[in-house]
């Protein structure tokens, strides 16, 4: 567990690397935020891609002159990780609730941030959750909960419409279906909306097969896959599992028609392409994405790469989250957390590159938020739908 002694010294390193140097005369106050991911543990990736996705925008706000309306107030990371673990993730809201935030960014995982979101709301503590997907976190009335991205529910509906449209103009060739899913809320909520919709569209879901976090072999899914020998396969899965589940079919030459990934966690992955670039050819997703068509994206794609890291929307939806709740303090004009909730609600946030429009919150959920589909095609992952981004047609199905 992260001492207190830890915790605080993590937040003065942070403020120290944010820190800028002013000019003679009185320095702006600082506004202290709770950055909170988990940076250790299972999910330790996405935990610090979000984290550098959170720092990173903390930097450029600063740097545009922090908050104008709080006279030039500049924002203060206070970190915290979660450790892969929802227990973990409240004792950093608490924690971060004695230090004095006046709103969390986090916490990545659907289940961490089922957790921390209702630990904030015993403070009435803003809580912008940046990628979890689990609807529940914006189902139960918690009036400090906001989510910029879409949910589990638009995603699983989004893929299965454009798997239709792309199946039914390619003549059908796909019937049969398998999905494969990691265990906790995110991917046992998307493998059973999944189940649930896919046969109304004509597709039979063959086998649902679930598995652990961490797991270190597929050897034994992937060779049950070749029993069932599905039309597509369908993951839902972090990072680590995708990654070696996708490698585990190569190996065993296992090629369905498509891998028709649902927020797949490498499958819109810069990092998975350029270390497994055969095994990821042709992987379509169903995913968080940005405007490929706005220079803003890819400008900051730059920047990250530059720090030989990469582009993942862990990095980039946090920190359109971190965004976010900076227009929301400039409405304000307060930290008060009350002033900052209520600016929030009325959000029509529109200064960011993510494919969204103007932000509108209903109940906690950005109501424009929505997923695009991708294909790694060319060593590269491209836009395929909708038109509207499109940079190139869709390859479907991979195999005859």
């Amino acid at each position: 567990m992260t001492t207190r002694r830890h915790f605080m010294s993590q937040s003065a390193a942070a403020a120290s690397a944010l820190a800028f140097p002013l000019v003679a005369g009185a320095q702006p106050k600082t506004i202290k935020v709770g950055v909170l991911h988990p940076v250790t543990g299972a999910l330790a990736y996405s935990g610090q891609q979000c984290r550098e996705g959170a720092l990173m925008a903390i930097e450029d706000i600063n740097k545009a002159g922090g908050i104008k309306s709080l006279g030039g107030a500049r924002i203060e990371a206070l970190l915290g990780d979660a450790q892969s673990q929802p227990q973990a993730g409240v004792a950093e809201v608490e924690k971060m609730n004695e230090a004095g935030v006046c709103a969390v960014v986090g916490a990545f995982a659907s289940a961490i941030c089922l957790a921390t979101t209702q630990a904030a709301a015993k403070y009435n503590l803003p809580h912008i959750v940046d990628v979890g997907v689990a609807d529940q976190i914006v189902e139960r009335g918690l009036k400090n909960t906001f989510r910029f991205a879409p949910g589990y529910k638009k995603v699983a509906e989004t893929a299965i419409s454009n798997l239709h449209v792309l199946n039914t103009a390619a003549g059908k060739p796909a019937k049969t279906v398998m999905i494969i899913h990691e265990e906790s809320l995110f991917g046992s909520g998307t493998a059973q909306l999944l189940a649930r919709e896919l046969p109304g569209f004509g597709y039979e879901v063959k086998e649902i097969v679930k598995h652990a976090n961490p797991t270190r072999d597929f050897n034994n899914i992937v060779l049950r896959m070749k029993a069932v020998n599905p039309d597509i396969v369908i993951p839902a899965n972090y990072y680590n599992e995708y990654a070696l589940l996708v490698r585990t079919m190569q190996q065993q030459k296992v090629t369905p028609k498509a891998i028709y990934s649902v927020l797949g966690g490498a499958a819109s992955s810069y990092k998975f392409l350029k270390e497994f670039p055969e095994a990821a050819n042709g992987i379509i997703d169903c995913n968080h994405w940005f405007n490929p068509k706005d220079p803003r994206a890819q400008a900051l794609k730059k920047r990250v790469e530059a720090k030989g890291l990469y582009f993942s929307y862990e990095l980039f939806l946090t920190y359109s989250a971190m965004w976010l709740l900076a227009d929301a303090l400039e409405r304000a004009k307060s930290t008060d957390r009350a002033a900052i909730i209520d600016s929030l609600e009325k959000s029509t946030f529109a200064n960011h590159f993510m494919p969204y429009g103007p932000t509108k919150f209903v109940n906690g959920q950005n109501q424009g938020a929505q997923p695009l589909m991708v294909q790694v095609l060319d060593k590269d992952i491209k836009v395929i739908i909708p038109r509207e981004y499109r940079q190139a047609d869709p390859l479907f199905p991979l195999k005859a």
